[in-house]
């Protein structure tokens, strides 16, 4: 592994622990050349998923770019990093076990939609700000009571 600091390309591991959700290991190395200490995450990746974007575009499928939008709708949310985490780990894990290559992009903003459902209407709203490219105040305040709609128990 290669030094952040002085990109040495030997580092030895000091310690290793699984995460939380169990899905990475969490390695603390440090460096044989300049002994400065870092961390390093390992995932098991059980197949090369591509995104297809609107214009026969393509791209490699970015954890850290979904973990971005997803922890953008999260600010000052008090949702917890863990949280995030699990969300952008259980959306990966059903990318790479759906026996796709290819992914429509619609598919995942869907998925991510439909967690934050779950989590926070708040967040929820914010990510679909994105997704469906609100335009004008109006399309907030028609997507936020249709929110309101569903989050209410009939009486």
């Amino acid at each position: 592994m290669r030094c952040p600091f002085c990109a040495h390309e030997d580092s030895q591991v000091k310690d290793s622990r699984p995460t939380e959700d169990g899905a990475t290991i969490r390695r603390r190395r440090q460096c044989e050349s300049c002994a400065a200490r870092f961390t390093t995450f390992e995932r098991i990746q059980l197949r090369e998923i591509f995104i297809s974007k609107n214009g026969d575009k393509r791209e490699r499928f970015d954890r850290s770019k979904l973990h971005r939008s997803i922890s953008l709708a999260c600010q000052k949310r008090g949702i917890e990093s863990e949280q995030i985490e699990q969300l952008v780990s259980g959306i990966q894990r059903q990318l790479e076990t759906s026996g796709e290559n290819e992914i429509p992009s619609q598919r995942i903003g869907e998925m991510v939609m439909d967690s934050l459902k779950e989590l926070d209407s708040v967040a929820y709203i914010r990510f679909a700000s994105v997704y469906k490219d609100f335009t004008e105040a109006r399309d907030f305040e028609d997507f936020a009571g249709s929110v309101q709609k569903v989050g209410k128990d009939p009486d």
